[in-house]
């Protein structure tokens, strides 16, 4: 039997074939901060799992990034319900091999009930849900995702061999130093520099060609200005691999990255007074048969509402404005930690109203239409996002708040600023954007609240429940600058 070269369509009777050399799989999936969740199992237990999925503890939506859990139990595991099993459906249209270990084969699992429905938190399901809306139409979605992140160098390991350094090592030491005193991979700023990423030039090329092999393809890979601040390009493609490709590739830049001794930081604003870190989101609908972008008009329309949407269909309209009326009920999506809104400030290049515009870099969202780009390439850039954020939820979001927009035919609630002007300015007419999670949380799981319509309540009530968790977190902590400031004056 051959397989063949298009490997997305793999068959559960090519999986023999496919393993035959291999005596383990990797399988994950990612929990609601977008974090990678999974184990290794020998061949025979993947080859017996495959088409049924396998028993997964819910606990990993029962608890936070650092496996704490919620201070209030949530729906879907809790201790009265005994962090119950959930089931891990394997896709086998996600298959890759792990370059830096071996190429083991692995796969990405989506999360359901024990009895196979969709699992309302799965961020991966979400997405799954919102695709599925407009597939029905004969739709299809794409997506590309840009990060940017700070490097950090790790410092010597305490507990471990001598000399070793590794992103284990970054945390001890942040236990009883100053985050201050972590140094950066490079100094000073230098975005788009041809000589700063030759001095790291084994992880430079390192993570590069790992993308590449793990099927998370890096289109552009630059410094950004910032101190050992680096930016990446994914490659654009269907809007559910892209999510893959986006959580796939975090992944691969922490792994990659901690065997040369330096800490990744996809924080939203890791350094005061330094620019933030972004996590900007493009997306389109195309026609399933014919792959013809859907938002490029086939003729300028004579007379547009706004010249910026001169090129923009009929269709691309509405899905704009249904995310400019959604997007302040989502905030915690696109924004989702404490840190989140010490990047979205005026005067930083972040958006922090509802806005939009031709090319308007500075906007919540910038339309990329022509005379700027060839039709096939009209989209939208969603650039509130930050690196903080799920992939999944963020273009479940987009997409769900924009189908919306089509579905209701929403008509284009504010004008585009004008390129130049200033975001948040007197001219901008757009509304503040949530200034902290907590008001976020508040709005996005307010009783009328556009989330509930899209996602649904149990999604929200989880959501948010995992929000609030953070926010208390946040509320009893005492930092450093309250410490310095008021141990001796108060």
């Amino acid at each position: 039997m051959a397989i063949g070269d298009d490997l997305t369509q793999l068959t559960h009777s090519d999986l023999p074939e496919l393993l035959k050399d291999d005596i383990s799989v990797k399988v994950g999936g990612t929990d609601i901060d977008g974090q990678v969740r999974g184990k290794l199992m020998s061949k025979k237990k993947f080859l017996s799992i495959s088409k049924s999925g396998f028993g997964f503890c819910s606990v990993i939506f029962g608890w936070d990034m650092h496996d704490q859990t919620y201070y209030k139990e949530l729906k879907i595991s809790n201790k009265e319900n005994g962090y119950r099993d959930i089931v891990a459906e394997v896709d086998l249209s996600s298959f890759r091999r792990i370059p830096w270990e071996n190429n083991i084969p692995f796969f990405m699992c989506s999360f359901r009930e024990p009895e196979g429905t969709s699992l309302s938190a799965c961020p991966r399901s979400l997405l799954e849900r919102a695709v599925a809306k407009i597939e029905k139409s004969g739709y299809g979605a794409m997506a590309g995702a840009e990060y940017e992140f700070y490097q950090f160098r790790a410092p010597s390991a305490t507990n471990g061999p001598s000399g070793e350094r590794n992103s284990s090592a970054t945390a001890t030491f942040l236990r009883d130093n100053p985050v201050d005193s972590l140094p950066s991979l490079e100094e000073g700023m230098f975005g788009y520099s041809l000589t700063r990423p030759i001095h790291n030039q084994d992880w430079y090329y390192g993570v590069f060609d790992a993308c590449s092999k793990f099927r998370c393809d890096i289109e552009g890979w630059h410094t950004e200005s910032g101190p050992g601040v680096y930016e990446a390009a994914l490659e654009y493609g269907e809007i559910r691999q892209m999510a893959d490709r986006a959580a796939l590739f975090k992944l691969t830049v922490k792994n990659i990255s901690s065997k040369f001794g330096i800490t990744p930081c996809f924080m939203a604003k890791p350094r005061q007074g330094l620019p933030g870190n972004s996590g900007h989101m493009h997306v389109s609908l195309v026609d399933k048969k014919s792959g013809a972008n859907l938002f490029a008009r086939d003729s300028p329309d004579p007379n547009p509402p706004f010249a910026d949407v001169e090129h923009l269909s009929d269709l691309g309209r509405h899905f704009l404005a249904g995310i400019l009326e959604g997007l302040p009920d989502i905030m915690p999506i696109v924004a989702p930690t404490v840190n989140s809104y010490k990047r979205l400030v005026e005067n930083f290049w972040a958006p922090v109203t509802v806005s939009w515009g031709l090319e308007h870099r500075a906007a919540s969202i910038r339309l990329i239409a022509p005379p700027t780009c060839p039709p096939k390439g009209t989209r939208f850039e969603i650039r509130v996002p930050g690196a903080d954020t799920n992939a999944y939820l963020v273009l479940a979001a987009i997409l769900a708040l924009g189908w919306r927009g089509v579905e209701k035919k929403l008509a284009l609630p504010i004008a585009p600023l004008a390129r130049g002007q200033d975001v948040g300015g007197e001219d901008d007419k757009g509304e503040r954007l949530a200034k902290n999670l907590k008001d976020a949380t508040a709005r996005f799981v307010r009783k009328e609240s556009i989330a509930r319509e899209v996602f649904g309540d149990d999604f929200v009530e989880h959501f948010a429940g995992t929000r609030e968790h953070e926010i208390r977190l946040w509320d009893e902590a005492v930092t450093d600058w309250e410490v310095k400031r008021y141990i001796e004056t108060v």
